[in-house]
C-alpha cells in the first residue's frame, strides 16, 4: 500500500516536499513519482533505482524536472520523497508515488510499475 502526502497550493517559484509511505519498502525496489495534469496522460517524472554495485540510490529525472525536483528515499523508514523547488503553473497535477513490477526495466514509464498511491493534488498558482 502506498499513501501519498504533502500537496497543496503553492505560488509559482516555491516549493513543496511530498511523501509517499509505503508498507513494504525495500532497497532493491525501484520507486517512481508520476504526475497527471488536467486533460493530459500520466508522465513519469522521477525514479529512484538501488546500484548494488555503487550501494547507492541512483535517481533519474524527466528533462521538465531536472534541476528542481529530487526523489529521495528512507528505507528504514519507508519513505518515499520528492522535494519540489522552483515550481511553475505547469507543474500542476496529480502526483502520484509507485512501486515498479518485478522484472521490469527500471524507467519513467507508467506501464512498468504495478502499485499505485490514490494521489495527492499539487496546485502552483
Amino acid at each position: 500500500q502506498l499513501v501519498e502526502s504533502g500537496g497543496g497550493l503553492v505560488q509559482p517559484g516555491g516549493s513543496l516536499r511530498l511523501s509517499c509511505a509505503a508498507s513494504d519498502m525495500y532497497s532493491r525496489y525501484c520507486m517512481g513519482w508520476f504526475r497527471q495534469a488536467p486533460g493530459k496522460e500520466r508522465e513519469g517524472i522521477a525514479r529512484i533505482y538501488r546500484n548494488f554495485a555503487r550501494s547507492a540510490d541512483d535517481p533519474y529525472y524527466a528533462d521538465s524536472v531536472k534541476g528542481r525536483f529530487t526523489i529521495s528515499r528512507d528505507n528504514t523508514g519507508g519513505m518515499l520523497y520528492l522535494q519540489m523547488n522552483s515550481l511553475r503553473p505547469d507543474d500542476t497535477g496529480i502526483y502520484y508515488c509507485a512501486k515498479a513490477r518485478p522484472g521490469y526495466a527500471c524507467s519513467l514509464q507508467p506501464a512498468a510499475f504495478g502499485s499505485w498511491g490514490q494521489g495527492t493534488q499539487v496546485t502552483v498558482s
